[in-house]
């Protein structure tokens, strides 16, 4: 082989060689959004006294007596377009509920876009519209005080910061985490203070929520980018690119101490509120992304 067909030789394998790193860089991030919804299925719960539910127990007064239950969705609480030429979801909101993957995750960054809808049901109508991400979903759905959600963390979204600030974070069910929050007066709300000392969440008898660091939302009806990374009992709620908190120690309180709360489903909650999901997509991280390590020293 002459030196310049050696070279040459060497420069396709190179070239071939960044193409696949590049490829494999591109497809690192996995898509969980499609237009039949295959990675995900749902949970509904008590609907309202206004919502025809066939086969569901009800009480004189109309309220229904028991929930909707796994899979079933013939109100289309949960559906997908494709008339922009990717799926979008739409969750309307109208029984509280939610729906969460199949697959169980741990150790993940996850991306998605989300923006409001218009539409209110009760007891929400007149409050900001309210939605959320909930991670590490473990066990029976319907367990929280709502009767909706599986014992999880909350990454919280909500409208404007009305109501709260999206990427606060709820107690659901009996989780338990810590976080650098600072109360706001004596009896003024918690808010996250990266300067502030940690102090327990949640569990059996802690606050049950904390709120962002500010709102960094964007005027409703257009997109907003948010980040879940998740590592090892540590996580971060990142808004349109900035982090508005970040948490450690993530458990649940047992009968004989507490258990580790680092994997689960991921579920997009409907809660009485109209809001569209897009991009949903994931990667697993082998460590907490350096950039942010500063977050939980």
């Amino acid at each position: 082989m002459s030196r310049l067909a050696a070279v040459r030789k060497s420069v396709l394998f190179v070239g071939f060689f960044l193409g696949v790193s590049g490829s494999a860089q591109a497809e690192s991030w996995q898509p969980l959004l499609d237009a039949g919804l295959s990675e995900w299925r749902t949970y509904l719960g008590f609907p309202n006294a206004e919502t025809d539910v066939s086969g569901l127990k009800r009480a004189e007064d109309g309220k229904y007596l028991e929930p909707v239950g796994y899979d079933r969705d013939e109100w289309g609480v949960f559906s997908v377009s494709t008339d922009t030429g990717e799926p979008v979801l739409r969750v309307s909101g109208e029984i509280y509920g939610g729906i969460f993957t199949r697959q169980d995750f741990a150790d993940y960054h996850l991306r998605l876009q989300v923006k409001w809808g218009t539409k209110k049901w009760p007891p929400r109508e007149d409050l900001p519209l309210d939605t959320g991400i909930l991670y590490h979903g473990t066990g029976e759905h319907g367990v929280d005080y709502w009767r909706s959600w599986p014992l999880s963390q909350e990454f919280q979204i909500v409208e404007q910061g009305v109501d709260g600030l999206t990427g606060d974070w709820w107690k659901i069910a009996h989780s338990q985490i810590d976080i650098r929050c600072a109360q706001q007066g004596t009896d003024g709300p918690y808010r996250y203070d990266v300067k502030a000392p940690r102090q327990t969440f949640g569990g059996n008898d802690g606050p049950i929520t904390c709120g962002a660091s500010h709102n960094n939302e964007k005027p409703s009806g257009e997109w907003n980018t948010l980040e879940l990374i998740t590592y090892q009992g540590k996580s971060l709620h990142i808004v349109n690119g900035e982090v508005v908190m970040a948490l450690s120690g993530s458990v649940y309180p047992t009968e004989t101490g507490v258990e580790p709360l680092t994997k689960g489903q991921i579920v997009l909650q409907s809660e009485a509120g109209e809001a569209y999901f897009r991009r949903i997509e994931w990667q697993p991280v082998s460590a907490m992304p350096e950039a942010y390590r500063t977050y939980f020293e």
